[in-house]
């Protein structure tokens, strides 16, 4: 049973028991309907074909351009292999401009193939790429821009095709985050020259493990195509060089039957976002990020932003209070890519030039939301928070 906290004692970290008896995570996986994914599974057995572009990889693919509104959707085996060929495939090389502020497979795909990663601060409202300051960041090894739709907000599409228009530069979108997201009325998954969808397990719509590129290029989904199986045209031919980046089928049956519930997930993912709202309205120096309503969301993450001077106490230490009582609120995307390896080694100045997202990496901080939170689990969360803040001093003097 949880336990409502009262008061300074009832906290787990100071003398009390904790909140939850099993944790609360962010990113615990969606389930759709069983019995269909099961039946999918059984058909798949029972053809015995597990994978090579066998019939479910073929009707996810076709759903998901379909859902998009983009004439290309090429199904992989996770969304980093899918970034590093559809960097190869776009001809990318010598330096891309990107966030830091990003999980470390956005510049790992670029440095995996020995392409550099420019490294750009972001918009502080946003936590988007900042179109004003990608324009000092091009040289003549530039040949991309690689933005990231963060928490399925858009970046500023227009902003950065002018520049990658004026400048004749590539332009590519990271959408691990915005799958069922819209920017101006438009879905996520049209812009650029190609976008990339994870559909990892703790993305609110997933296939296990999974990835997906979608463009509306002929030239460049053929080559994409080719890539993923390897270089295969045919039975015996190799055209080109390429990797195995496919889906399997099994993969493809749980795409499917998460796509039969992505509105069921969406309107929890959106409940438990109101209710978070409700519940941290009066806590001062906890500002929760807001989604543009008017635009078609995902609400996947509850991305709160600790403000220390107001709360008296840091988010880390937040952070602590907060997994002693088995909510297992993550820091995203802490320190920032620019301090990881081996960037930091490097680019041992990169943050002089990032002061954005230094200050966004020790302020954010992620709670549990998705189809395993309910109305008394966030009430609770949001209890907790409002005593930390209340009693920081006496809990860390």
């Amino acid at each position: 049973m949880n336990k409502v906290k009262q008061n300074f004692n009832d906290l787990a970290i100071v003398r009390g028991t904790p909140a939850f008896p099993e944790k609360l995570y962010v990113g615990r996986p969606n389930i759709g309907n069983r019995e269909h994914l099961l039946d999918r599974i059984n058909d798949i057995l029972d053809r015995k074909w597990l994978t090579n572009n066998g019939i479910y990889v073929q009707e996810f693919e076709q759903s998901i351009a379909e859902f998009v509104g983009v004439k290309h959707c090429i199904a992989t085996c996770n969304a980093t292999v899918a970034l590093e060929i559809a960097i190869r495939a776009a001809g990318l090389k010598g330096e891309v401009i990107v966030p830091s502020f990003t999980f470390i497979a956005t510049p790992h795909a670029l440095q995996w193939q020995e392409i550099t990663p420019v490294f750009c601060d972001i918009d502080p409202q946003t936590h988007n790429i900042d179109p004003n300051k990608i324009v000092q960041s091009i040289t003549p090894h530039t040949t991309g821009i690689l933005g990231v739709h963060l928490w399925g907000r858009s970046c500023n599409v227009e902003a950065l095709s002018e520049i990658a228009h004026t400048y004749n530069l590539k332009l590519m979108f990271d959408a691990a985050h915005a799958f069922g997201c819209s920017h101006q009325g438009r879905m996520i998954g049209t812009f650029g020259d190609a976008e990339v969808f994870s559909f990892h397990a703790t993305k609110f719509l997933n296939t296990f493990e999974g990835g997906a590129i979608v463009t509306n290029s002929d030239e460049l989904a053929e080559k994409i195509r080719l890539m993923t199986n390897f270089g295969f045209a045919g039975m015996d031919k190799v055209i080109y060089i390429g990797t195995n980046g496919k889906m399997t089928e099994v993969s493809a049956a749980m795409g499917l039957t998460s796509l039969e519930s992505i509105d069921n997930f969406i309107e929890i993912n959106y409940r438990n976002y109101k209710w978070y709202q409700q519940e941290l309205a009066d806590i001062p120096g906890i500002y929760l990020l807001k989604y543009n309503e008017n635009e078609k969301c995902n609400y996947q993450y509850i991305v709160l932003e600790i403000e220390e001077s107001e709360t008296q106490i840091s988010r880390d230490k937040l952070l602590e209070i907060l997994h002693a009582e088995n909510v297992i609120a993550r820091r995203y995307f802490y320190p920032g890519c620019h301090r990881m390896e081996p960037y930091n080694s490097y680019f041992p100045y990169a943050r002089l030039l990032l002061p954005e997202t230094e200050r966004l990496s020790d302020k954010v901080l992620l709670l549990p939301t998705g189809s395993s939170s309910n109305k008394e689990q966030i009430r609770i969360i949001a209890q907790i928070i409002r005593i930390a803040i209340m009693e920081a001093k006496n809990i860390f003097p």
